[in-house]
């Protein structure tokens, strides 16, 4: 969908028509979870987190977002569909970041024995 990228737009632009489509976007995704479960009778997902360390690694996104002028999913979808060479490098990055991450969260902070 593009989230990361929405947003960011969002938040660093100023009040103009061009950001109203994108909070309504925003708001709607919030609103439509909260409206499914209320209606559906599902209950929310309980999530343990480290909240301090998810804000930490959703600022990480956004700025990502910034540098790499588009999301994950708009780079990997929607540039390698293009041929684009780079979303390929933006795409190649991302993945080889998120192995070297989880290899390094698996071998130094999760004990490995529990998985």
């Amino acid at each position: 969908m593009g989230v990361s990228g929405i947003l960011w737009t969002a938040v660093k632009q100023k009040v103009s028509s061009e950001m109203t489509w994108r909070w309504l976007f925003v708001f709607g995704m919030l609103a439509g979870t909260s409206l499914f479960h209320f209606i559906s009778g599902v209950p929310v997902p309980m999530v343990n987190a480290n909240y301090p360390l998810a804000a930490l690694a959703g600022l990480l996104v956004g700025i990502g977002t910034n540098v790499s002028n588009g999301c994950t999913s708009g780079h990997g979808v929607c540039g390698i569909g293009r041929l684009s060479a780079r979303s390929l490098v933006a795409t190649v990055t991302f993945m080889f970041t998120a192995i070297v991450t989880v290899s390094l969260i698996r071998m130094f902070i999760i004990d490995t024995g529990s998985l």
